[in-house]
């Protein structure tokens, strides 16, 4: 009989089940380290034991609320979160998402410029959001150039469709489904120099100082650098499991992958990007922006290096890889 996985020694993850980011975390999670861990939708909400709901196509509850010892979400949530419960900490960039304004031709979209004064679908408060807000930036525009329509993601393929909106600003799949949706008169635009979000593995600092629980945290970490690498060199493999997760047609998933690097990293500028977003957040929230010293505690770069030491020492410790 399979023995219940509510326990002790099963790492709870969560994630959204409908990006393509979370990609290597279901690999990780569902072959690498399939008796180790456990996988449910949510984000870094649940790692402070919050009642939350994942921004999908229903409003059912979150079917894993609280209790979560890491949690895969873009750094927007992460700098959102973390002003009422500072002791969050990133500790990995799974993956980057490049995202793309899908624009309609037809609505007198043939230039970035020309998005002055259209209709933008965003999803409020997230990295959309910031995505338009940067690549407006980055041509001298600001929000207030633009008419802002908060959407749904489930909202934006048919809204742009029926010419509700102009332009969209998403995360994938979204961007894919709306450009085939659009045909030819679909017109694109993205910068990752101007902007990639970075979706990143967040745990506490509660969960970190636990000897048992971060020794389980180092070794999803190191499945995860693995995963990552299995994200770039054989994506097929991965792509399945996304679908079956997600519920979305497998060309879907496939078509959307190639808008994703997959760094198992920390980057270098990840404090720099932190800093920005946040003085944009703060604004939306009418608060005083946190200052760099303390956004630097957000990061902890321990984890890290301490999966790659043990990878190192024993390339074949804590999973089985399967290439």
């Amino acid at each position: 009989m399979p023995q219940s996985r509510d326990n002790e020694d099963v790492l709870r993850v969560v994630g959204r089940p409908d990006v393509m980011e979370i990609g290597p975390i279901i690999y990780a999670t569902q072959v690498l380290l399939p008796e180790q861990t456990q996988l449910r939708p949510g984000g870094v909400a649940n790692l402070f034991k919050r009642d939350t709901r994942v921004e999908r196509s229903t409003d059912q509850p979150d079917p894993f609320p609280g209790a979560a010892d890491v949690a895969g979400h873009a750094e927007t949530q992460a700098l959102r979160i973390s002003v009422e419960n500072p002791d969050l900490r990133i500790i990995m960039t799974v993956t980057e998402g490049i995202y793309r304004i899908v624009g309609r031709r037809s609505a007198g979209i043939a230039a970035l410029a020309d998005l002055a004064g259209k209709r933008i679908g965003v999803v409020e408060n997230t990295s959309s959001a910031y995505f338009l807000h940067r690549m407006l930036g980055s041509i001298e525009l600001s929000e207030t150039d633009v008419v802002i329509v908060p959407l749904r993601t489930h909202e934006m393929t048919s809204a742009i469709v029926a010419g509700e909106v102009d332009a969209i600003a998403i995360w994938e799949p979204i961007s894919e489904r709306a450009c085939a949706a659009l045909g030819a008169d679909a017109i694109e635009f993205q910068n990752p120099r101007t902007y990639r979000e970075l979706y990143n593995l967040n745990t506490t600092v509660q969960a970190l100082a636990d000897p048992h629980k971060r020794a389980q945290i180092v070794r999803l970490v190191r499945a995860l650098i693995d995963a990552a690498r299995q994200s770039e060199t054989a994506p097929e493999k991965i792509w399945p499991l996304v679908a079956a997760r997600s519920g979305l047609p497998l060309e879907l998933v496939a078509a959307s992958w190639p808008h994703h690097r997959f760094p198992a990293a920390l980057p270098d500028d990840l404090l720099d990007v932190l800093v920005a977003e946040e003085t944009w957040l703060a604004a939306k929230a009418g608060r005083s922006a946190r200052p760099r010293e303390v956004l630097a505690q957000l990061i902890d770069a321990s984890v890290l290096a301490e999966a790659r030491e043990e990878s190192l020492a024993d390339p074949s410790a804590g999973n089985a890889r399967q290439f």
